[in-house]
């Protein structure tokens, strides 16, 4: 049965894994993901951020992260379920996780920057009530070509 748990200094190899698997499949690694997966905890979780896993029978197969930008502001990012694992529903319950810590956490909106070649990702955000909204000039990412928002 899957779990979702909260980050651990011992999945700081799991969330870089599971990241550069869709990244390089598609893109190029970019400094701003160098930045992270050097050290997720101070980029994320000690900014106020959360980064989830979703475990299965002792093996990591999903992460997401939270980002506080401020507090009414969230970012859903770096999102990523093990080739393998995918279309069994861990994309959602990493989602619901992520969503819930928001809500929590006071968020009045959510964001994504993603990019159309990822179809399956831009459904999955779609499912969970997100639209689709001008890019804006905040992220961080080349291959950004995307925005989506939920208000909550």
């Amino acid at each position: 049965m899957a779990a979702v748990v909260t980050y651990r200094k011992a999945y700081d190899g799991h969330f870089e894994r599971l990241n550069r698997e869709w990244i390089e499949a598609h893109f190029v690694l970019e400094d701003a993901d160098r930045e992270v997966f050097r050290d997720p905890e101070g980029a994320i979780v000690a900014r106020g951020g959360q980064i989830f896993f979703v475990e299965e029978n002792g093996e990591v197969q999903g992460t997401c992260a939270v980002v506080r930008h401020d507090p009414e502001i969230y970012e859903i990012a770096k999102m990523g379920v093990a080739p393998a694992a995918r279309g069994r529903g861990f994309g959602d319950l990493l989602m619901e996780a992520a969503l819930g810590f928001a809500r929590e956490a006071g968020a009045r909106r959510v964001v994504i920057v993603s990019n159309t070649l990822l179809a399956p990702a831009i459904r999955l955000y779609r499912k969970h009530g997100f639209i689709r909204v001008p890019l804006g000039g905040e992220h961080r990412y080349a291959r950004a070509d995307i925005q989506l928002e939920l208000t909550l």
